[in-house]
């Protein structure tokens, strides 16, 4: 099982059959604001639901909000957290955000995360 854990020793190979690094950078999914919102939860929920989880998480830019602000997915996330899924929050954004003292699921995430999971793993962007 692969994972951005410097810590792990892991890699890309290991998890080209399994999990994938999935970055989210933006609360939504696609251009508009209200079927966005509705969307990207309903694509956590499927996440959840059918096991298909990513081995790492990273929520970037207004991604953020996703693990800071949006009450309608805590639940969702912390699901997925669970089963053993790493989120992380990038730690610039959360201070751009003013979110820094507001994060509820995961950790503070640096670049280092993301270049690692980039790097190590299958990569899905939404």
């Amino acid at each position: 099982m692969a994972c951005v854990n410097p810590d792990r020793k892991e890699n890309k190979e290991e998890s080209a059959g399994g999990g994938y690094f999935l970055v989210v950078g933006s609360d939504k999914m696609g251009k508009e604001d209200d079927i966005g919102g509705i969307l990207i939860k309903g694509f956590f929920e499927t996440i959840n639901a059918t096991g298909e989880t990513p081995q790492s998480i990273f929520f970037l830019n207004a991604g953020v909000r996703l693990t800071t602000m949006n009450e309608a997915i805590f639940p969702v996330l912390r699901e997925i957290e669970k089963k053993g899924v790493e989120i992380f929050s990038c730690g610039t954004c959360l201070k751009h955000y003013d979110l820094e003292d507001s994060l509820k699921v995961g950790h503070r995430g640096s670049t280092d995360i993301l270049v690692g999971g980039l790097k190590d793993m299958r990569t899905v962007w939404i």
